[in-house]
């Protein structure tokens, strides 16, 4: 059985929990909000394989860097997989909806599924769910709050934050 490492970051939007084998990401989740995490009873407190991932994550939140280069291993469904693959295609500073999305996997009677699998997608920020907002342009749930959403993408349009 592999073993699981973790590791909290402060962050400007928030606590962040990151956990993961020694070689690959698993998880990047909010520690508060309405899909917060904690840490399991067996998981091992170890910083040192999330060096690269808090370091990409730093100079991200600086506005120094648009496309996150880690070893990912989410866990999820294959259509999960296939959404979340997805969503790393967006591009840095640019929005899409749920339809749009659906549309780009072959899937246009799928929006909904599509959203189910954003919002179950275990690796935020690294994996940019919050560069999908609904179809008229709203902000559309966010496991860290839309308050947080807004802030992603307002630091992805230029604006620094606090």
């Amino acid at each position: 059985m592999e073993r699981v490492y973790y590791t909290h970051l402060a962050s400007p939007v928030g606590r962040l929990l990151l956990s993961g084998a020694a070689h690959h990401l698993r998880m990047l989740s909010f520690t508060m909000g309405c899909r917060a995490r904690d840490p399991e009873p067996d998981w091992i407190e170890d910083t040192s394989p999330f060096r690269a991932t808090i370091e990409q994550l730093q100079k991200y939140f600086a506005g120094e860097l648009r496309d996150f280069d880690l070893p990912l291993a989410p866990l999820g469904t294959p259509f999960q997989l296939t959404v979340w693959n997805a969503l790393q295609r967006i591009p840095y500073g640019e929005t899409t909806s749920y339809g749009q999305l659906a549309r780009r996997l072959d899937r246009p009677n799928a929006s909904r599924a599509v959203g189910l699998a954003n919002g179950a997608n275990p690796i935020a920020i690294i994996i940019p769910c919050h560069r999908v907002i609904g179809a008229g342009g709203k902000l559309t749930g966010f496991g860290g709050g839309l308050d947080i959403k807004q802030r992603l993408l307002d630091l992805e349009r230029g604006l620094r934050l606090l």
